[in-house]
């Protein structure tokens, strides 16, 4: 045990020279008729009333020890480590295509809020890419801005230049976003049914090692019957990600687990704070008062 602070610890010495003096004090000496008869010294009850009175400067004690702030070690405490993911989803003409119930584009956005939503605590950023890139929702723990969101997003909604599949542009626009975050670590997931022609002449090799200079780790997901392009393969393995191809709406869910799973919530442990400790210290001062108050109706000395 600490005291927050310690220097009034000092002023102990003043209820420990009070009981001292209480103790041994003998008080004003006056005769009595019966002084010299056959009666008791009266020692053990002198002794009493003497405990009795040490009462007092135990309860100014006790009132020095909780001035003096005492303080104990609290218990060490865990706390979830943020992870930043910036999602970069492809609105480009073809992700209108049928896939399943719904269009490319309409599935992977219900994927991807069913993944926020396993993934509580975590800050979350949405951006749509043709051949420009539009930051719609801002790294934010807000999962209700995500929802809210995707109704207003629909690749016939988006201006026409919105067109084409550029995904080294959408991949270097994410990284600047992530790098402003210094905080956490960084993932993006990338949803894309196409090739892009500005991963080419070794942009793919390159784009992934900035990526990875700066820890930022991409996976990528190739909503499409064909294989993922070569360049996709390069940018997510060579960050740390993976390259998934779903042909299938039932299958993104399951990619989207196995991103989280591989993608593990780190725990931090945070170092103990010190607590304060009044408790025991207020409830012995409690009995004491109470005890004074009970023994000064009749165990103390009278003032003649």
């Amino acid at each position: 045990m600490s005291f927050a602070r310690p220097m009034l610890l000092i002023l102990l010495a003043v209820p420990v020279l009070l009981g001292f003096w209480q103790w041994n004090r003998r008080g004003l000496v006056l005769a009595l008729p019966f002084d010299h008869g056959e009666q008791g010294a009266g020692a053990r009850l002198r002794r009493f009333v003497s405990a009795c009175e040490l009462l007092a400067p135990v309860l100014l004690g006790v009132a020095i020890l909780l001035a003096a702030g005492p303080q104990q070690p609290g218990l060490p405490e865990e706390e979830r480590e943020m992870t930043n993911i910036q999602f970069l989803l492809d609105a480009s003409g073809s992700m209108s295509s049928r896939f399943g119930e719904g269009s490319r584009f309409d599935n992977a956005l219900k994927a991807i809020q069913a993944f926020t939503e396993y993934r509580e605590g975590d800050a979350f950023g949405l951006s749509v890419f043709g051949n420009e890139v539009l930051h719609w929702v801002p790294l934010t723990k807000d999962l209700s801005a995500i929802r809210m969101a995707t109704p207003f997003l629909q690749p016939r909604r988006l201006p026409g230049w919105f067109g084409g599949t550029q995904i080294g542009k959408a991949v270097r626009a994410a990284m600047e976003v992530l790098v402003c975050r210094q905080e956490g670590d960084r993932m993006i997931i990338l949803v894309s049914d196409g090739m892009s022609s500005d991963l080419g002449n070794g942009a793919d090799i390159a784009s992934a090692m900035e990526l990875r200079a700066e820890g930022i780790v991409l996976h990528a997901i190739h909503v499409s019957n064909t294989p993922p392009p070569t360049q996709l393969m390069n940018l997510a393995t060579l960050t740390g990600g993976e390259v998934f191809a779903v042909d299938d709406p039932a299958v993104l869910d399951e990619v989207f687990r196995r991103i989280d799973a591989m993608q593990r919530v780190k725990i931090v442990r945070k170092e103990s704070t010190m607590e304060d400790r009044f408790r025991p210290f207020a409830a012995v001062g409690l009995v004491i008062c109470a005890l004074q108050v009970l023994v000064s109706y009749g165990a103390r000395y009278t003032p003649w």
